[in-house]
């Protein structure tokens, strides 16, 4: 059934859950359509923006199968209309040393990070760039920016995020497509919970490193998003990428200079 409006329409993956979740509630209350894919059915999040009052439809698959990709886009297209926004969350983790990484698991992660933000932005980015209006929003990593042990696949796949988004930025900017990115630091999400549960960090660890002294909410960065997807808010920022980290990334402190006021 086809219900095309004249309301904007934002596609997210990995909108199940957490960053990708808040970020469909939050785009769903500033009157976008929702478009959601995760590899499960992402059903919980569409109840919640209909129960807002909402519009969102969701899709059930892989991203970094092309012809999946493509089946959604059309979905999308038939149900609503020209997508505005692109929000490439999805994303996988592997906290592993460097040397006993396998190189099937390593390839797995830069499929999901990398690989797959790449077809998304194919599949959409066409019908933005023949309207010469659109927003894609890339959700990077503070990992992306700095190296973080014990994570060398992770690591790679959101430097080269980085760099995705700014190749996109120099290749489209012109066209009447931004292209951004968002670098989270630790985000309290389910994914922190399956990390945490390995035993290679504990909140401490990252509470302690970070000058605001939390982590980040999924609010915190879906925020962000909402502020790169906007053309009225950031209409001429474009490659940029946006750090949501309470400070990490600009802190060379040692750790007793951190927490000697707090």
């Amino acid at each position: 059934m086809t219900t095309k409006t004249d309301s904007r329409v934002a596609v997210i993956t990995g909108g199940a859950q957490g960053i990708g979740r808040r970020t469909a509630e939050l785009l769903a209350s500033r009157g976008y359509n929702i478009a959601i894919i995760d590899l499960r059915e992402p059903a919980q999040t569409v109840l919640a923006i209909e129960t807002q009052g909402g519009t969102a439809i969701g899709f059930a698959g892989d991203i970094t199968d092309e012809a999946t990709v493509e089946r959604f886009a059309d979905k999308v297209f038939h149900t609503f209309g020209p997508v505005d926004v692109l929000v490439n969350n999805a994303g996988i983790s592997c906290i592993c040393a460097a040397e006993d990484t396998e190189a099937h698991i390593y390839r797995r992660v830069m499929e999901v990070n990398l690989v797959a933000p790449f077809l998304l932005a194919k599949a959409f980015g066409r019908g933005m760039l023949e309207r010469h209006s659109g927003a894609i929003v890339n959700v990077a990593s503070i990992a992306g920016l700095a190296g973080v042990s014990d994570r060398a696949a992770y690591n790679a796949s959101k430097h080269g995020l980085v760099g995705l988004t700014r190749t996109l930025a120099a290749e489209w900017g012109g066209r009447g497509v931004r292209v951004n990115a968002v670098c989270p630091g630790w985000v309290k999400t389910e994914m922190d919970a399956t990390d945490q549960a390995g035993g290679s960090y504990s909140d401490t660890d990252i509470t302690q490193r970070v000058p605001m002294g939390r982590f980040a909410t999924p609010d915190d960065v879906a925020r962000a998003i909402a502020f790169l997807a906007d053309n009225a808010e950031s209409g001429f920022v474009n490659g940029h990428t946006l750090t949501v980290d309470g400070g990490w990334t600009a802190d060379a402190s040692w750790e007793s200079v951190r927490l000697r006021k707090r």
